[in-house]
């Protein structure tokens, strides 16, 4: 069988692209992350508040935030746009009892909340917050939700105190093994 250049040129030109393909990274996916943005992620805020950085921030500070760097997304009353719904139009219930509204107020701890915000707010830039805008806006939504009165100022020592509405409406996190009492497979 003769070899056509005809068809030969064409395939040795594919041939070539793919592989260059196969070496390329596109979408720069794999690559390794920056140490500085590593360091970013590295703290997890938990319910207790003691990762919680210095700052503070009330509702009324709050609101001009959000109609700024917020409600693009959100909508003007935090119950509306293309993003999640950020203001409960009910009060939300516990989880076994019925419907939850979307929102904030459902998360067991306030803490939660300015642990999404300050890592993933603006969608368009996330983690570009500072921490007082984390708290005002954080304090802002919690003031929207009927859970804080608007002159509350949030700060490390006061959001882990805030009781949300769905505090108790949770299964622990951490199971307690073994048992009390074994299990009747045991």
């Amino acid at each position: 069988m003769r070899c056509s250049y005809e068809l030969l040129v064409p395939v040795m030109i594919l041939a070539a692209c793919v592989t260059g393909l196969a070496q390329s990274r596109p979408y720069n996916v794999g690559s390794v992350p920056p140490p500085e943005e590593v360091r970013a992620f590295d703290v997890r805020v938990g319910p207790s508040g003691k990762e919680l950085p210095p700052g503070s921030g009330t509702a009324k500070e709050g609101a001009t935030l959000y109609a700024q760097r917020c409600a693009a997304c959100h909508g003007a009353n935090g119950a509306g746009g293309t993003a999640a719904r950020l203001v409960a139009t009910t009060t939300p219930v516990n989880p076994q009892n019925g419907p939850v509204e979307e929102s904030i107020a459902y998360y067991p701890y306030a803490t939660i909340a300015w642990d999404f915000i300050n890592r993933s707010m603006p969608a368009n830039k996330p983690g570009s917050l500072s921490a007082d805008e984390v708290y005002a806006v954080t304090a802002y939504l919690l003031f929207r939700n009927g859970i804080i009165q608007e002159s509350d100022a949030m700060d490390a020592g006061s959001l882990p105190k805030v009781q949300m509405p769905n505090r108790n409406g949770f299964v622990p996190t951490v199971p307690v093994w073994p048992p009390a009492k074994k299990p009747s497979w045991y």
